[in-house]
Parts: C-alpha cells; sequence; structure tokens
C-alpha cells in the first residue's frame, strides 16, 4: 500500500513539473484555479480591512504604470492603491496588484515604481506562490490553507496569506526564497523594459530603498535579497535590458505616467 502511496506521489509530481519565464524547472501541483482563487480571496479581504487611496492623481499614476507593465501579459489586472506608509507592493494569483502610498511617496518617477510592479508580477507569473505551496503542503492541506485565507486572523489564515507573499500584513512574514526574488527581479526587469520604461531606473529604485531602510528595515526589504545583490545583479542584465527598451519604443511605447 506505501508503495503505490509513493508511486502515486512521484507520478504527481512529475506531472506537475513545469517551467517558469526564465527556463527553470519547478514542481508546483496545485491547481491554477485553486491557487488564484486564493489570490481573489486574499484581496477581497485586504480590501475590506485596509483603507483604499482616494487620491485620484495617485491612482492614476499607478494605475498608468500597471497598464502598460500588464499589457504585456495579458489578463484584466485589478489594481488597488493602499493607504499605508511601509514601502510596499504586492502581486496576487488571480490577477491582483497592490501598491501602498508609502512606495508611491518614495519613488521619483513612473520607471522607479514600474520596476516594483514588475517585479511583483513576475513572481505571480513564474507561479512562485503555488510552487511555496507545492514544496511545504500536501493537496489536502493546501485545500485547508486556500479555505483558511477567509480567515487571516487565524494561525493558518496568517500561513496561507505568508504562502501567498503578503504575510507581513498579519503580523508572519514568509519571504520568497532568494532564488525567487532574483528571478522575479529578471522578470521584472524585462517586463518593463518591454513596456518601454527605462531599464536603469531599477538600480536607482533599489538604491533609494536602501537608503530608505537604513536603522528599521522597512516591511518590503524585510522580506528580500540584499541589496548589493540585487543592484549587482540588475546592473548586469541592464544592456540587455537597455536594447528591450529602445526596441519598445521604436514600436511606439513609451509611458508617460505622471506623478
Amino acid at each position: 500500500m506505501m508503495t503505490r502511496i509513493l508511486f502515486f506521489i512521484g507520478i504527481l509530481i512529475l506531472s506537475a513539473c513545469s517551467t517558469t519565464p526564465t527556463g527553470r524547472s519547478q514542481v508546483a501541483f496545485m491547481p491554477d484555479d485553486q491557487i488564484d482563487g486564493m489570490g481573489l480571496q486574499a484581496f477581497s479581504e485586504l480590501k475590506k480591512e485596509k483603507k483604499m487611496s482616494q487620491n485620484t492623481r495617485e491612482n492614476e499614476f499607478v494605475r498608468c504604470i500597471a497598464a502598460a507593465i500588464t499589457r504585456e501579459v495579458g489578463g484584466n489586472w485589478e489594481v488597488i492603491v493602499f493607504e499605508d506608509n511601509t514601502l510596499n507592493a504586492f502581486a496576487l494569483p488571480g490577477s491582483k496588484i497592490g501598491v501602498h502610498t508609502g512606495l508611491v511617496d518614495l519613488v521619483d518617477n513612473q520607471d522607479q515604481l514600474a520596476s516594483v510592479i514588475g517585479h511583483e508580477v513576475g513572481h505571480v507569473l513564474a507561479k512562485h506562490s503555488n510552487e511555496r505551496l507545492s514544496q511545504k503542503v500536501g493537496a489536502q492541506v493546501g485545500i485547508s490553507l486556500i479555505a483558511a485565507v477567509a480567515a487571516p486572523q487565524t494561525e493558518l489564515g496568517r500561513s496561507a496569506m505568508g504562502l501567498l507573499g503578503v504575510g507581513a500584513q498579519y503580523g508572519l512574514i514568509m519571504p520568497f526564497s532568494r532564488l525567487h526574488e532574483s528571478e522575479a527581479d529578471e522578470i521584472g526587469l524585462e517586463l518593463m523594459a518591454k513596456a518601454g520604461f527605462n531599464p536603469a531606473e531599477s538600480v536607482t529604485l533599489w538604491q533609494k530603498m536602501a537608503q530608505a531602510s537604513q536603522g528599521q528595515p522597512a516591511e518590503f526589504m524585510s522580506t528580500h535579497p540584499s541589496h548589493e545583490t540585487r543592484i549587482h545583479d540588475l546592473q548586469k542584465r541592464l544592456p540587455e535590458a537597455t536594447a528591450l527598451m529602445q526596441k519598445a519604443r521604436a514600436a511606439g511605447k513609451n509611458p508617460s505616467c505622471k506623478k
């Protein structure tokens, strides 16, 4: 009996192998529609509990950037600006994006915010939430976690939100791995460049984040790799990303999102 179970699990894992946008093989065996449902529920809970910005200019700025980024991947994405002074942003399965006003205040221009939004969308495109759930829990526990998102104040609910990447909101941080972060950086840099944003500003953004987090780490940065590593890796990818930006602008993609 145990042999059969192990055989079944092996088949499940092999059949669940997929490839991320960077070409990395991953195991993500949770059904995509369930993961999307988890993201939708989590976003719904956040909208109930967090104050949403009513600042028209702020909302237009963020949505203009998000629209240009998500146009490169397709789908109908919902974008909400939350009244929160922390330097944070996130994207969830089910095509949801949240940006905190603290981050909007920090950036100097559209390109800097595009680097963060591109990075967060990169997590979704690479199915990092699904991969984490698949790694940490079995299918039955996974279903329990999906249901638990509706009660984020419970211990199981906090675990579920943490696996999605918004656990800090509920006092539980489950950071993405360095591999996931590096992959999201790579995907995000390519996305912003293909949308016509200046990828060089991603380096400036992370330098600003490093400066802002001196003393007490910012919430967003507490779950991410060291500033030096991230900046170094981004700089290495700039020539290729700059070429993508130039090609995009030649094709008429020249976003003009005013802060």
